[in-house]
């Protein structure tokens, strides 16, 4: 089927803002299910919404359907289905009834909001240097709602424990509404490639996943969540040692071993690091505006030395520093 000279269809284009409203209906269909204290349904209705909330943006990109209405409905979406309702899912199954778990509810869907909000001011962010894009800022919506969820999983799965205690589900529910609002880099899933040698392993993992979701599904989630958190101080390394190395800003993710390789047989060899304003390409150009932007004057002075080939004099700023090359061709040899 051929598609049409102005691209896809209306109806078409209109199928992610439908994936991001069936994300709304799940979030609101979780609070109904944990008023019916049916928990173990309200958790599938949050996961349900998580993979509408995975699919609508993939969606907008294929169809190129992206739009402003879309983003905000998208924004309004995640902020129901994975700040109001498992707050109130929380609150429902520990704290029905108490002050203090009313406050933990209110405390975490304002931090949902507040990392909703920063979210959409950084889409339009071009200060940010290129490898940003391969992180957020916090813990996303998606995740902080599962990680949230986990001392339920703990009781669907084991049953009363010290997991479920009131104090330890209100620290917990705390925790990950700081991290949410935190400004601790955490990997985006969505920019993570693997490479065709690794697809067989990849349909491999697909497998066990899935047969572990069938046989113990709520503590297959319990420890897909904490392995996420863990993975959190292996992401903040990656996140400081790119912005330390704008070498490697361009360079395919797969291919970027080799740049860490190459700088640690440097320093083992006592080699200094190359200079960051002479890195070629695209991450060269990035470095220095970067610089410009931090320090205008400074950068200004470097390249008009550069364009007109002086060089610096080692007899102060108040002398004249020659050409580069003029001892040459004036036949003086360098002491």
């Amino acid at each position: 089927m051929s598609r049409p000279a102005g691209g896809y269809p209306a109806g078409v284009r209109l199928l992610p803002n439908a994936v991001t409203v069936l994300n709304l209906c799940a979030g609101l269909t979780a609070v109904y299910f944990a008023l019916q204290s049916r928990f173990d349904f309200a958790i599938i209705a949050v996961l349900v919404a998580a993979l509408c909330d995975a699919l609508d943006g993939g969606l907008a990109r294929l169809l190129d359907a992206s739009s402003r209405i879309g983003a905000e409905l998208d924004s309004l979406a995640d902020l129901v289905s994975f700040g109001v309702a498992p707050a109130l899912v929380i609150y429902i199954w520990a704290f029905e009834g108490t002050r203090a778990g009313w406050m933990v509810a209110l405390v975490f869907a304002v931090c949902m909001a507040l990392r909703l909000a920063r979210f959409n001011t950084l889409i339009d962010d071009d200060s940010a240097p290129p490898f940003a894009r391969e992180f957020f800022v916090g813990v996303p919506a998606p995740a902080a709602a599962l990680t949230a969820g986990i001392p339920i999983y703990l009781w669907l799965h084991f049953g009363q424990g010290w997991w479920s205690e009131r104090p330890l589900v209100a620290v917990w529910a705390l925790v990950t509404a700081g991290l949410m609002v935190s400004r601790i880099p955490t990997l985006s899933l969505k920019t993570v490639r693997v490479s065709p040698r690794a697809t067989r392993w990849l349909l491999v993992g697909v497998a066990a996943v899935v047969a572990i979701l069938i046989t113990i599904p709520f503590l297959g989630i319990a420890v897909a969540g904490l392995a996420y958190l863990l993975l959190m101080p292996w992401t903040a390394y990656r996140y400081r040692w790119l912005s330390r190395h704008p070498e490697a800003w361009d360079v395919p993710t797969r291919q970027r071993r080799a740049v860490a390789r190459a700088a640690r047989s440097a320093r083992r060899l006592g080699l200094r690091p190359p200079l960051r304003r002479r890195v070629a390409g695209r991450a060269g150009a990035v470095a220095r505006g970067v610089r410009r932007r931090l320090d205008p004057e400074g950068e200004a002075r470097r390249d008009g030395m550069r364009d007109t080939g002086a060089v610096r004099d080692p007899r102060g700023p108040g002398v004249a520093a020659a050409p580069r090359g003029s001892g040459r061709r004036l036949g003086l040899r360098r002491r």
